[in-house]
């Protein structure tokens, strides 16, 4: 496997550390979780359950090793140095400053042991006036501007619903790390990685700042191409209450479409920059969808070479069969499901181990002493 003989220590917590590391662990990667004495990581107790455990933490856990420090205890936190001397990575999600107080920081740690690469994921980096605030992922969105771009149809900012500056963060620092470990087989010297969660989420928007860069000043939303500004990238009501998606303007797909319903007049509407020149060609699309039902719109677009999509609901969406033929979802023998590891090599692609670790069940393997 990509990662056999990495041994990760993982002292982060909820969703940016955990889900990388979870995604190394699939790959072979040794990674030992240090979890809060007593009730442990905060996600076993979080939203809903399958098989004697959260789904959120089965599917940021599984395959790892837990022990269980109280590194306020001098012995405790020796032990966990020891363990740190003979790890490849390290990731913490505290806030900064707090490894420094803890005497696990990377100047310490990387003098015992030179060759870690160390990983530090916090809401605003480690450096910079915001460095000491607090804040999870709605926060860092609406810091970052993009909760201003989810606008419901009453024109107001609302939730965006997924965690993608925790999720940014996750892959970003996933990429540093096994940048780092590349580098390192030539150098033979670690790293540090600080790693934003904001700075990570901004780099995901080349898309959207064309007009903030080259106008110096906040869209105008709902006129942007991918917030309904453009007809052929937008959502429309079908005549039974459901939706869908037209996700491709390209004007090939405008002129398919168009030509498709009898309107080949509008394709040179629809093929206009996103903005006010898109209304007629809206109108038509709104009227014209909402005309039938989404059963009959699917036998009548899958004739057509349009990017288009129903909106389905989650549960909807988890039951489709070519998530089944990706293996995108794994199923257990006992019906218990998890998120498969997206990534597909065609050698030693991921082998997950489903196990999930009781709290601090690893601690007198890896330290020594069971700490109880």
């Amino acid at each position: 496997m990509k990662l056999e003989g990495i041994r990760v220590i993982d002292l982060s917590l909820f969703l940016p550390g955990p889900h990388l590391t979870m995604l190394m662990a699939d790959h072979g990667a040794e990674v030992i979780k240090l979890e809060p004495p007593g009730e442990g990581e905060p996600v076993r107790h979080v939203g809903a359950s399958q098989a004697g455990h959260t789904v959120w933490f089965r599917n940021t856990h599984r395959g790892k090793k837990s022990i269980s420090l109280d590194l306020k205890e001098p012995l405790q936190k020796e032990a966990l140095l020891k363990l740190i001397d003979t790890a490849d990575v390290l990731v913490e999600g505290f806030r900064p400053g707090t490894v420094e107080r803890l005497g696990i920081d990377y100047a310490t740690v990387s003098k015992r042991n030179p060759r870690i690469v160390y990983c530090s994921i916090s809401a605003f980096g480690q450096t910079g006036p915001k460095r000491l605030k607090p804040a999870h992922d709605l926060a860092i969105q609406a810091d970052s501007g993009l909760v201003s771009l989810n606008l419901g149809r009453d024109g107001k900012p609302t939730n965006p619903n997924m965690p993608v500056a925790d999720m940014a963060g996750s892959l970003m620092a996933l990429s540093g790390i096994l940048m780092a470990l590349l580098r390192r087989e030539k150098t033979g010297q670690g790293d540090y990685l600080d790693i934003s969660m904001q700075d990570s989420l901004l780099s995901w928007t080349p898309n959207v700042m064309g007009i903030p860069f080259s106008e110096n000043k906040a869209p105008e939303v709902q006129q942007q191409r991918s917030f309904g500004g453009g007809s052929f990238y937008n959502l429309y009501e079908t005549a039974d209450h459901k939706w869908l998606a037209l996700g491709g303007s390209e004007h090939k797909f405008v002129k398919n479409l168009l030509t498709a319903l009898g309107r080949p007049d509008l394709i040179a509407a629809g093929s206009t920059p996103p903005g006010s020149s898109h209304e007629p060609v809206k109108r038509f699309l709104r009227d014209t969808f909402a005309s039938k039902s989404i059963a009959d719109w699917t036998v009548f677009l899958d004739g057509v070479d349009v990017c288009w999509s129903p909106v389905r609901d989650l549960y909807e969406a988890t039951q489709e069969p070519h998530l089944a033929a990706r293996g995108t979802i794994h199923i257990e023998a006992d019906g218990t499901k998890h998120l498969n590891n997206p990534i597909k090599f065609a050698n030693e692609p991921a082998q997950p181990n489903w196990c999930l670790p009781n709290v601090g069940e690893h601690n007198e393997h890896y330290t020594g002493n069971k700490w109880s």
